[in-house]
């Protein structure tokens, strides 16, 4: 795949990430432009997100008021660890997506968690690449583990990687 307006894409997503992250000397700054960067089509990438993510979790990552958690600024956190990275690769909707190429579904994460979540994305995170994707699509969770994992994971991202402690909540404090 080609790298297709980039910079059109960038400046797109920085709408979405807020003017907090606009210095070109803030880490997480560097970070999320870093993830942007390494989607191949990034025009694809969010059209993936609006067709398979966006009925539930909403075209701008706030899914309120249906009973999922909300992305935006948020879903970042979950990139600071192994095991919170490996826990988006498991959900079902990702590892049986019904996008087959791992590279593609990649793109469509990296949007959602640079693009979507940025503000919450740790300085220094690096993009989901397709072999990972791959790798992990092979222990999807059942959704009779969903809720489990979830409260682990956030418990993980609260403890270890500044998650707020509002992330236990599946939406934003407005």
């Amino acid at each position: 795949m080609r790298r297709i307006g980039l910079a059109a894409f960038a400046a797109a997503c920085a709408a979405l990430i807020g003017p907090g992250l606009a210095a070109r000397d803030d880490p997480r700054a560097t970070t999320v432009a870093n993830g942007l960067a390494a989607i191949s089509d990034p025009e694809l990438a969010r059209a993936d997100y609006v067709e398979h993510c966006a009925g539930c979790h909403g075209v701008q990552g706030i899914s309120a008021p249906a009973k999922l958690p909300e992305l935006r600024g948020r879903v970042g956190y979950m990139m600071c660890t192994p095991a919170t990275r490996a826990y988006l690769l498991r959900l079902p909707n990702i590892a049986k997506s019904r996008l087959s190429d791992n590279q593609q579904l990649a793109d469509m994460l990296n949007f959602m968690i640079f693009g979507i979540g940025g503000q919450s994305v740790l300085p220094g995170t690096r993009p989901f690449t397709a072999s990972e994707v791959a790798h992990e699509r092979k222990f999807a969770l059942t959704s009779a583990s969903l809720v489990t994992e979830r409260k682990r994971h956030v418990e993980t991202a609260i403890r270890e990687c500044g998650a707020p402690a509002t992330f236990r909540d599946f939406y934003q404090p407005r």
